[in-house]
Protein backbone atom coordinates (compact mmCIF):
# COMPACT_ATOMS: atom_id res chain seq x y z
CA UNK A 1 0.00 0.00 0.00
CA UNK A 2 1.39 2.98 -1.40
CA UNK A 3 1.91 6.14 0.93
CA UNK A 4 1.84 9.78 -0.08
CA UNK A 5 2.88 12.24 2.25
CA UNK A 6 1.08 15.48 2.97
CA UNK A 7 2.55 18.84 1.27
CA UNK A 8 1.16 21.06 4.55
CA UNK A 9 1.37 19.61 7.61
CA UNK A 10 1.67 21.48 10.64
CA UNK A 11 3.99 19.31 12.07
CA UNK A 12 5.87 15.97 10.55
CA UNK A 13 3.53 13.55 10.27
CA UNK A 14 5.43 9.64 11.42
CA UNK A 15 3.91 6.50 11.84
CA UNK A 16 0.20 5.89 13.62
CA UNK A 17 -0.71 6.86 16.79
CA UNK A 18 -2.82 4.25 17.54
CA UNK A 19 -4.47 6.54 20.70
CA UNK A 20 -6.30 9.18 20.45
CA UNK A 21 -3.84 12.16 21.98
CA UNK A 22 -6.46 14.72 22.17
CA UNK A 23 -8.21 14.13 25.33
CA UNK A 24 -10.50 17.71 24.40
CA UNK A 25 -10.68 20.46 22.02
CA UNK A 26 -8.26 22.99 24.24
CA UNK A 27 -5.44 19.93 23.88
CA UNK A 28 -6.36 19.50 20.54
CA UNK A 29 -5.25 22.79 20.10
CA UNK A 30 -2.39 23.04 22.11
CA UNK A 31 -1.51 19.72 20.21
CA UNK A 32 -1.55 21.02 16.90
CA UNK A 33 0.16 23.69 18.24
CA UNK A 34 3.34 22.27 19.25
CA UNK A 35 3.83 19.82 16.29
CA UNK A 36 1.95 16.99 17.59
CA UNK A 37 2.05 13.38 15.76
CA UNK A 38 -1.10 12.71 14.05
CA UNK A 39 -2.35 9.29 13.56
CA UNK A 40 -2.07 7.49 10.02
CA UNK A 41 -4.62 4.78 8.93
CA UNK A 42 -2.79 2.86 6.51
CA UNK A 43 -0.45 1.10 8.80
CA UNK A 44 -1.30 -0.48 12.32
CA UNK A 45 1.76 -0.34 14.57
CA UNK A 46 1.12 -2.97 18.13
CA UNK A 47 2.76 -1.91 21.09
CA UNK A 48 6.00 -3.74 22.46
CA UNK A 49 3.67 -5.54 25.06
CA UNK A 50 1.14 -6.38 22.21
CA UNK A 51 4.05 -7.77 19.91
CA UNK A 52 5.52 -9.89 22.92
CA UNK A 53 1.93 -11.05 23.55
CA UNK A 54 1.52 -12.05 20.15
CA UNK A 55 4.78 -13.39 19.62
CA UNK A 56 4.07 -15.85 22.87
CA UNK A 57 0.91 -16.91 21.73
CA UNK A 58 1.80 -17.70 18.30
CA UNK A 59 4.79 -19.45 19.41
CA UNK A 60 2.23 -21.99 21.58
CA UNK A 61 -0.13 -22.42 18.84
CA UNK A 62 2.81 -23.61 16.26
CA UNK A 63 4.91 -25.24 19.09
CA UNK A 64 1.07 -27.09 19.73
CA UNK A 65 0.72 -28.11 16.06
CA UNK A 66 4.14 -29.29 15.23
CA UNK A 67 3.67 -31.61 17.92
CA UNK A 68 0.57 -32.74 17.46
CA UNK A 69 1.91 -33.62 13.18
CA UNK A 70 5.52 -34.86 14.71
CA UNK A 71 5.04 -36.01 18.61
CA UNK A 72 8.49 -34.70 18.39
CA UNK A 73 9.55 -31.97 20.66
CA UNK A 74 12.77 -30.09 18.52
CA UNK A 75 10.64 -30.12 16.11
CA UNK A 76 7.60 -28.17 17.35
CA UNK A 77 10.17 -25.83 18.94
CA UNK A 78 11.83 -25.14 15.79
CA UNK A 79 7.95 -24.01 14.55
CA UNK A 80 7.23 -22.05 17.21
CA UNK A 81 9.41 -20.06 16.04
CA UNK A 82 7.02 -18.95 13.49
CA UNK A 83 5.37 -17.39 16.31
CA UNK A 84 7.23 -14.25 15.46
CA UNK A 85 5.08 -14.09 12.36
CA UNK A 86 1.72 -13.65 14.41
CA UNK A 87 2.54 -9.66 14.99
CA UNK A 88 2.06 -9.31 11.77
CA UNK A 89 -1.04 -10.89 11.31
CA UNK A 90 -2.39 -9.43 14.14
CA UNK A 91 -1.53 -6.15 12.80
CA UNK A 92 -3.20 -6.61 9.49
CA UNK A 93 -6.24 -7.69 10.86
CA UNK A 94 -6.58 -4.60 13.57
CA UNK A 95 -5.71 -1.96 10.25
CA UNK A 96 -8.61 -4.26 8.38
CA UNK A 97 -10.64 -3.59 11.26
CA UNK A 98 -9.89 0.24 12.01
CA UNK A 99 -10.15 0.61 7.87
CA UNK A 100 -14.18 -0.73 7.88
CA UNK A 101 -14.93 1.51 11.23
CA UNK A 102 -13.43 4.45 9.27
CA UNK A 103 -15.17 4.04 5.92
CA UNK A 104 -18.78 3.43 7.99
CA UNK A 105 -18.09 6.09 9.99
CA UNK A 106 -17.60 8.56 6.84
CA UNK A 107 -20.33 7.74 4.80
CA UNK A 108 -22.21 8.44 8.35
CA UNK A 109 -20.68 11.91 8.41
CA UNK A 110 -21.05 12.43 4.93
CA UNK A 111 -25.04 11.73 5.20
CA UNK A 112 -24.78 14.56 8.38
CA UNK A 113 -22.88 17.10 6.45
CA UNK A 114 -25.39 16.48 3.11
CA UNK A 115 -28.14 17.21 5.47
CA UNK A 116 -26.64 20.47 6.88
CA UNK A 117 -25.63 22.02 3.71
CA UNK A 118 -29.28 21.15 2.40
CA UNK A 119 -30.74 23.19 5.16
CA UNK A 120 -28.43 26.16 4.12
CA UNK A 121 -25.78 25.98 7.17
CA UNK A 122 -21.90 26.58 6.30
CA UNK A 123 -19.78 24.09 5.16
CA UNK A 124 -17.03 24.75 8.51
CA UNK A 125 -21.16 24.42 10.42
CA UNK A 126 -21.52 21.13 8.61
CA UNK A 127 -18.21 19.68 9.86
CA UNK A 128 -18.87 20.35 13.32
CA UNK A 129 -22.68 19.33 13.08
CA UNK A 130 -21.38 15.79 11.92
CA UNK A 131 -19.03 16.12 15.45
CA UNK A 132 -22.02 16.12 17.07
CA UNK A 133 -24.24 13.86 14.90
CA UNK A 134 -21.69 10.83 15.43
CA UNK A 135 -21.44 11.47 19.16
CA UNK A 136 -25.35 10.90 19.53
CA UNK A 137 -24.74 7.70 17.45
CA UNK A 138 -21.23 6.53 19.77
CA UNK A 139 -21.78 8.16 22.75
CA UNK A 140 -19.19 5.96 24.36
CA UNK A 141 -16.88 5.72 22.04
CA UNK A 142 -14.36 8.39 20.53
CA UNK A 143 -13.77 6.83 17.33
CA UNK A 144 -11.03 7.92 14.69
CA UNK A 145 -13.42 9.67 12.53
CA UNK A 146 -14.46 12.06 15.45
CA UNK A 147 -10.77 12.79 15.64
CA UNK A 148 -10.24 13.88 12.61
CA UNK A 149 -13.38 15.96 12.34
CA UNK A 150 -11.97 17.94 14.95
CA UNK A 151 -8.75 17.97 13.98
CA UNK A 152 -10.10 19.66 10.84
CA UNK A 153 -12.45 22.42 12.75
CA UNK A 154 -9.60 23.28 14.78
CA UNK A 155 -7.42 23.93 11.40
CA UNK A 156 -10.48 25.73 10.60
CA UNK A 157 -10.07 27.92 13.58
CA UNK A 158 -6.58 28.67 12.57
CA UNK A 159 -7.60 29.79 9.36
CA UNK A 160 -5.95 27.41 7.29
CA UNK A 161 -8.19 26.41 4.42
CA UNK A 162 -10.62 23.46 4.37
CA UNK A 163 -9.47 22.02 1.62
CA UNK A 164 -6.20 21.73 2.56
CA UNK A 165 -7.47 20.01 5.91
CA UNK A 166 -9.29 17.38 3.88
CA UNK A 167 -6.43 16.55 1.78
CA UNK A 168 -4.21 16.09 4.47
CA UNK A 169 -7.02 13.34 6.19
CA UNK A 170 -7.13 11.59 2.52
CA UNK A 171 -3.55 11.30 2.38
CA UNK A 172 -2.74 9.84 5.84
CA UNK A 173 -6.23 7.79 5.58
CA UNK A 174 -5.01 6.69 1.96
CA UNK A 175 -8.82 5.56 1.36
CA UNK A 176 -10.14 5.86 -2.41
CA UNK A 177 -13.58 7.02 -0.86
CA UNK A 178 -11.83 10.09 1.14
CA UNK A 179 -9.12 10.56 -1.97
CA UNK A 180 -12.32 10.90 -4.19
CA UNK A 181 -14.15 13.46 -1.64
CA UNK A 182 -11.18 14.84 -1.03
CA UNK A 183 -10.34 16.18 -4.92
CA UNK A 184 -13.82 16.48 -5.73
CA UNK A 185 -14.66 19.27 -2.72
CA UNK A 186 -11.63 20.86 -3.37
CA UNK A 187 -12.21 21.11 -6.99
CA UNK A 188 -15.79 22.17 -5.93
CA UNK A 189 -14.52 25.25 -3.73
CA UNK A 190 -12.12 26.60 -6.42
CA UNK A 191 -14.34 26.54 -9.37
CA UNK A 192 -17.59 27.42 -7.46
CA UNK A 193 -19.86 24.34 -8.12
CA UNK A 194 -22.98 22.80 -6.52
CA UNK A 195 -21.24 21.82 -3.26
CA UNK A 196 -24.57 20.48 -1.88
CA UNK A 197 -25.41 18.20 -4.88
CA UNK A 198 -21.67 17.14 -4.73
CA UNK A 199 -21.58 15.95 -1.36
CA UNK A 200 -25.20 14.32 -1.82
CA UNK A 201 -24.29 12.19 -4.90
CA UNK A 202 -20.83 11.71 -3.27
CA UNK A 203 -22.96 10.50 0.07
CA UNK A 204 -24.69 8.16 -2.17
CA UNK A 205 -22.14 6.50 -4.63
CA UNK A 206 -20.37 5.54 -1.30
CA UNK A 207 -23.67 4.10 0.76
CA UNK A 208 -24.61 2.15 -2.42
CA UNK A 209 -20.50 0.74 -2.31
CA UNK A 210 -20.84 -0.43 1.87
CA UNK A 211 -23.96 -1.68 1.27
CA UNK A 212 -22.44 -4.08 -1.67
CA UNK A 213 -19.90 -4.88 0.52
CA UNK A 214 -22.04 -5.55 3.50
CA UNK A 215 -23.90 -7.95 1.35
CA UNK A 216 -21.10 -9.54 0.10
CA UNK A 217 -19.87 -10.22 3.71
CA UNK A 218 -23.40 -11.84 4.74
CA UNK A 219 -22.92 -13.90 1.95
CA UNK A 220 -19.37 -14.88 2.72
CA UNK A 221 -19.96 -15.35 6.49
CA UNK A 222 -21.00 -18.81 6.25
CA UNK A 223 -18.31 -19.81 3.80
CA UNK A 224 -15.81 -18.53 6.29
CA UNK A 225 -16.88 -20.23 8.85
CA UNK A 226 -17.09 -23.85 6.96
CA UNK A 227 -14.06 -23.24 6.11
CA UNK A 228 -12.42 -22.38 9.48
CA UNK A 229 -14.28 -25.38 10.40
CA UNK A 230 -12.70 -28.08 7.30
CA UNK A 231 -9.56 -25.95 8.60
CA UNK A 232 -9.43 -27.44 12.21
CA UNK A 233 -10.48 -30.71 11.08
CA UNK A 234 -7.30 -32.26 10.28
CA UNK A 235 -5.83 -31.33 13.80
CA UNK A 236 -9.02 -32.45 15.61
CA UNK A 237 -8.78 -35.71 13.83
CA UNK A 238 -5.11 -36.11 14.80
CA UNK A 239 -5.65 -35.24 18.18
CA UNK A 240 -8.87 -37.63 18.17
CA UNK A 241 -6.59 -40.62 16.95
CA UNK A 242 -3.71 -39.93 18.94
CA UNK A 243 -6.48 -40.48 22.15
CA UNK A 244 -8.24 -43.19 20.98
CA UNK A 245 -5.39 -45.28 19.04
CA UNK A 246 -1.76 -44.06 19.93
CA UNK A 247 -0.71 -47.20 18.61
CA UNK A 248 -2.22 -47.13 15.16
CA UNK A 249 -0.78 -43.67 15.02
CA UNK A 250 2.50 -44.74 16.29
CA UNK A 251 4.45 -45.21 12.41
CA UNK A 252 3.56 -41.40 11.57
CA UNK A 253 5.78 -40.76 13.84
CA UNK A 254 9.41 -42.07 12.87
CA UNK A 255 11.54 -42.96 9.88
CA UNK A 256 9.20 -42.46 6.90
CA UNK A 257 6.32 -41.06 8.51
CA UNK A 258 8.00 -38.08 9.39
CA UNK A 259 7.75 -37.27 5.54
CA UNK A 260 5.20 -38.09 5.30
CA UNK A 261 3.91 -35.79 8.50
CA UNK A 262 5.67 -32.81 7.10
CA UNK A 263 4.02 -33.00 3.64
CA UNK A 264 1.06 -33.06 5.16
CA UNK A 265 1.60 -30.17 7.14
CA UNK A 266 2.99 -27.92 4.19
CA UNK A 267 -0.18 -28.87 2.36
CA UNK A 268 -2.29 -27.84 5.20
CA UNK A 269 -0.63 -24.35 5.32
CA UNK A 270 -1.05 -24.14 1.66
CA UNK A 271 -4.58 -24.48 2.05
CA UNK A 272 -4.46 -22.17 4.85
CA UNK A 273 -3.12 -19.63 2.63
CA UNK A 274 -5.44 -20.60 -0.20
CA UNK A 275 -8.51 -20.08 1.66
CA UNK A 276 -7.59 -16.95 2.71
CA UNK A 277 -7.04 -15.70 -0.29
CA UNK A 278 -10.27 -16.73 -1.64
CA UNK A 279 -12.32 -14.95 1.39
CA UNK A 280 -10.88 -12.00 0.89
CA UNK A 281 -12.90 -10.32 -1.44
CA UNK A 282 -12.78 -6.73 -1.91
CA UNK A 283 -15.26 -4.01 -3.72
Amino acid sequence: MKFQPASRLRSRVSLLAQSNPFKDSNSMKKGLQQGVVLPMYNVFDLTLKQKVFCTVIGGILCYGIGYIFFHLWFIAAVLSLGGGYAPQFWSRYRLARRRSALSMHFKQALGSLSSSLAAGRSVENGFREAINDLRLLYPDAQNDLIVELSIICTRLEYGQPIEEALQDFSHRADMEDITNFADVFTTCKRTGGDLVEIVRRTAGMISEKLEIRQEISVMMAQKRFEAKALLGTPVFFLIFMDLSSPEYMLPLYSGTGLFISGTALLLFLACFWMTNKIMNIEV
